[in-house]
């Protein structure tokens, strides 16, 4: 493949805002779903739960376990202000003396939306379980924040920012009257199991349990990687050569039960479907030369644009990604950038629906 391009430019496409996905599909599997062969060019167009159709026995399809936290907060200053308080990760937990016995801490980096910006030392209120104290500001704008809660009838944290925050859904998800009870539900795959992102892996959503009882019926494996989405992957990319990018670093595990599966699906000959971009990162990051995998815990820095040696991931599911964004190279690498582009040109004249609340796109490089 010599499809490799480098220059922002070219990786821009047409999207109407109409085909922005402001809701998702009333039932999972039900979203739609377009399949690229990489081989031989063809775009067919289905219903998500025919992915099983694509799917053999011996494949493993890995997925991203992760879930995401009410991470927006909604409360007032002491001045009686309004304030948003965006968590970008899971706050760290610590006892602290200087508090009565009943109430904890726990330090968290965040973005503050105020009227006017609260100085260090300012108390922002959420409920009576659920205060923060600005610590300081740092040069790009994001601030250090203590959160103060009191976990009264034995509440976790978990359960206090359930109770009290919102799904924090992406910025082109604009709805007159915010978010919904659904969105609890609805912006978290079926198989969420370990708290820590801000953002959903939205190719996960798409599964239905029926459906993942399906393909383990049908001989497919299902192993889990842990990756947690943050706030970096919505960064916006502003070098002309995309290699001059920084991409964000973000928390990563592979249990050594699922690198010795993966190796041993490879090694008899069997198909790495990948669940969404952070999964393909996460298994990419972990191989060596050869593709062997190894147990790891820790943090992600793997850029994949087009030029990139993939070792392990043969097919992906992924969704339909922003214009000129680091996820649109990483499909572009697997697949070559004017495959991608003809497809997306392909799913918007089609009326697809597009980003995180959108439908799904499967690349398959290995029939």
């Amino acid at each position: 493949m010599t499809d490799y391009s480098h220059r922002l430019e070219d990786y821009d496409y047409n999207l109407p805002p109409e085909r922005i996905a402001q809701f998702p599909t009333p039932q999972r599997d039900h979203s739609r779903l377009l399949v690229l062969d990489t081989g031989t060019n063809e775009l067919v167009h289905h219903q998500f739960a025919d992915i099983i159709d694509y799917l053999r026995p011996g494949d493993l399809l890995v997925i991203n376990t992760t879930k995401v936290f009410p991470a927006r907060l909604l409360g007032h200053k002491q001045t009686g202000g309004k304030v948003e308080l965006f968590l970008l990760s899971f706050p760290r937990i610590s006892e602290s003396s200087k508090l009565p016995a009943s109430w904890l801490e726990a330090t968290v980096p965040a973005l503050i939306k105020s009227s006017k910006r609260p100085k260090p030392g300012t108390l922002l209120h959420f409920s009576d379980e659920l205060k923060a104290r600005v610590e300081n500001f740092s040069e790009d704008g994001k601030a250090q924040v203590t959160l103060l809660y009191n976990p009264h009838n034995t509440q976790s944290l978990d359960a206090l920012l359930e109770a009290h925050g919102q799904m924090p859904l992406p910025p082109y998800i604009s709805r007159p009257h915010g978010n919904s009870s659904e969105d609890l539900h609805r912006y978290q795959t079926r198989y969420a199991r370990h708290t820590g992102s801000v953002a959903a892996p939205t190719a996960g959503l798409h599964f239905s349990d029926e459906l993942l009882a399906k393909i383990t019926a049908k001989g497919v494996d299902i192993a889990s990687i842990v990756l947690h989405v943050g706030y970096g992957t919505f960064a916006p990319v502003r070098t002309e050569d995309i290699r001059d990018h920084v991409i964000h670093r973000e928390v990563v595990e592979i249990s050594a039960a699922t690198a010795e599966k993966i190796n041993q699906v490879r090694a008899k000959g069997g198909r790495i479907w990948a669940v969404g971009t952070t999964t393909v990162r996460t298994l990419e990051f972990a191989a060596d030369e050869q593709g062997h995998m190894q147990p790891l815990t820790g943090e992600c820095d793997l850029f994949i644009y087009p030029g990139f040696q993939f070792k392990v991931v043969d097919n992906m599911i992924t969704n339909f990604h922003l214009p000129k964004s680091s996820l649109l190279f990483l499909v572009s690498a697997l697949a070559g950038r004017q495959k991608i582009l003809a497809a997306y040109k392909e799913a918007v004249t089609s009326a697809y629906r597009f980003f995180s609340y959108g439908d799904a796109m499967a690349i398959i490089t290995r029939p």
